[in-house]
């Protein structure tokens, strides 16, 4: 099902937004440059948000909250029926291991037909599949 709201949004991870907000990170000046440089609309999801809270600075989370509610992305809700799709990819991918906020952006691209995605977690969504096999699109690839 494609969503009218997201077409052609680019789905975000947290590395690239924690690499961003804090500025220590040693990724931050290659995100922010690629914030500063991206034109398109962002989605996530909520368990991203939550992780880029927990490893940001706490006195940095309310910018980041702050640019969130601004429209800095849009935050797709999950329905209750996403919980088993993300707890069966969960246990496919189990030897990565995936996580909650990785499983939700893979739910997010194939309830919306969303392909493009920007994260510096290159290795597991280099393997990370849709139904159909399609894979995702690292705007963040080098």
């Amino acid at each position: 099902m494609n969503s009218p709201g997201f077409r052609g949004a680019t789905l975000l991870d947290t590395g690239p937004l924690v690499a961003w907000f804090d500025r220590s990170d040693q990724d931050h000046e290659a995100c922010a440059a690629f914030f500063l440089e991206h034109s398109g609309a962002f989605v996530s999801t909520w368990p991203v948000l939550t992780e880029v809270c927990h490893l940001i600075p706490a006195d940095v989370a309310p910018r980041f909250l702050g640019w969130v509610s601004l429209g800095g992305l849009s935050v797709a809700e999950l329905s209750g029926s996403a919980l088993e799709l993300m707890a069966s990819w969960m246990r496919q991918y189990g030897d990565l291991p995936m996580d909650l906020a990785d499983a939700s952006l893979l739910w997010l691209a194939h309830e919306h037909g969303l392909r493009r995605i920007a994260t510096l977690d290159r290795r597991d969504f280099g393997v990370y599949r849709l139904p159909g096999g399609d894979g995702l699109e690292n705007l963040l690839e080098t």
